[in-house]
């Protein structure tokens, strides 16, 4: 698998909920490989950014499957950690505001309102069950991607806030977008 298996907006099934996995079979485990796969050849391709975890539905699977690097301030570590049907058990802590991206959403960004805490409950590939308790960006991280499990995508959070948009530009900053040309244009993004 590729970057270019990746699916984007506007593909309709990025706002579909993904299926939960009754039983971690080969089936499920050649995904995880599969979504490692695409994720680092994502990653691969980009000079300034790093791909951090990618859910089932962004190569177009319907499953409750989400990986995660385990660590994502190192590009070049390419491990991961598989998270079988995801859930948020418990939203803590404050809530801030902070940029996102998305393999699925090229060249945009956004100032997202996050939860600073959360407690993830999951399977792994291993069978047995996982907590955690995320703060930070890896709450902000599990928040996003188990927003793609339930059809949701970081822009739909913030398709109200022009002054939440942005795009990376050619040294690796963001810069803010002009809502009226570059978002506002594309309409297509928020069907």
């Amino acid at each position: 698998m590729t970057k270019e298996d990746i699916i984007t907006l506007p593909n309709p099934h990025l706002r579909q909920k993904s299926q939960r996995v009754g039983f971690i079979s080969d089936e499920i485990k050649q995904l995880v490989l599969a979504m490692e796969a695409a994720t680092i050849s994502w990653d691969d391709s980009r000079d300034h950014e790093v791909g951090v975890a990618l859910a089932a539905v962004q190569i177009d699977q319907l499953y409750k499957v989400v990986v995660m690097r385990n660590d994502y301030d190192n590009k070049e570590d390419r491990t991961f950690t598989a998270f079988i049907n995801p859930e948020i058990t418990k939203f803590e802590g404050k809530i801030v505001e902070d940029y996102e991206g998305c393999l699925s959403v090229p060249t945009v960004y956004g100032k997202v309102p996050r939860y600073s805490k959360v407690r993830v409950r999951a399977t792994g590939l291993d069978g047995k069950k996982i907590f955690v308790t995320a703060t930070g960006f890896l709450a902000r991280i599990f928040q996003h991607e188990i927003d793609h499990t339930n059809g949701i995508v970081f822009i739909d959070h913030i398709k109200d806030d022009p002054e939440a948009f942005y795009k990376l530009n050619e040294a690796g900053e963001l810069d803010k977008l002009n809502y009226e040309t570059d978002v506002a244009q594309n309409s297509l993004l928020w069907e």
